[in-house]
């Protein structure tokens, strides 16, 4: 064997133990969540040669699938009371729920000039899009904002709804609506702020959004999945978590 090709095969058994412990990950998580959570996979990758396939939606939508089967190994929610209700119905690994985000509320548009409290007291705009409050969690604060902000009779017209936190944003990101109740961490990215003008709401006006994960049944023997769940609370993750505008937790290390 020629001196070449005994480095290269020498490099190839040093790569062996990664490459034959490497898994993967099938996990379900929140719309808010998305690019984060795939910078995080991508990093989580990067160090440990675990896949994360992700796949994004309401927690609501989520929460349904993963009670009716479907093959999730990890669930990124937002909210706590799904990720509780599945631990609570053991369908979820007991001890493995954690607090990974605390999300944030803004009102956005493309459209107006401003936007603020007074704008909602207002009412002068065509339609105003929320998620639907009944499967995700951020619409259910935009109406309790709407509600402390005694404005609901008045907008209540103009409200559209999205499936999920990302239709949302891209019913005011297409003009369909002119403004919008969206996670802080959708205007957000590594280069910098989504165009438009957004109002980041009080967090005194609706209650905290304890975003969840949990380790499902379906991962309990999965290293890879439970690796992942770690991975949420170490540094490198915490400050993506950070760019993209959740606020920190007393849950991760």
């Amino acid at each position: 064997m020629t001196r070449p090709r005994q480095r290269l095969f020498a490099l190839l058994l040093t790569l062996l133990p990664a490459a034959a412990h490497a898994g993967e990950v099938y996990a379900a998580v929140a719309a808010n969540f998305a690019v984060a959570a795939g910078q995080i996979g991508a990093e989580f990758q990067r160090q440990t040669g675990h896949v994360v396939h992700l796949s994004p939606g309401s927690s609501g939508k989520l929460y349904a699938q993963i009670v009716n089967g479907a093959p999730y190994e990890v669930f990124l929610a937002a909210d706590a009371e799904r990720a509780q209700s599945l631990e609570r119905d053991q369908l979820a690994v007991s001890g493995s729920r954690f607090t990974y985000a605390r999300g944030r509320l803004v009102l956005w548009s493309t459209r107006l000039k401003k936007v603020d409290a007074d704008v909602l007291r207002a009412a002068r705009f065509n339609h105003l899009a929320v998620a639907n409050p009944k499967i995700a969690p951020y619409g259910a604060a935009s109406l309790e904002v709407l509600n402390q902000l005694d404005v609901s009779p008045a907008v209540r017209a103009r409200l559209v709804y999205g499936e999920d936190i990302g239709q949302t944003f891209q019913l005011a990101a297409s003009g369909a609506a002119d403004l919008a109740f969206v996670a802080l961490s959708q205007l957000r990215s590594a280069a910098g702020e989504t165009a438009g003008v957004y109002w980041l709401v009080p967090s005194s006006l609706y209650p905290p959004i304890e975003q969840q994960a949990v380790l499902l049944r379906r991962g309990e023997h999965n290293a890879a999945a439970r690796a992942f769940l770690d991975y949420l609370r170490m540094p490198a993750a915490r400050a993506i978590l950070a760019r993209f505008g959740y606020l920190a937790t007393n849950d991760g290390s």
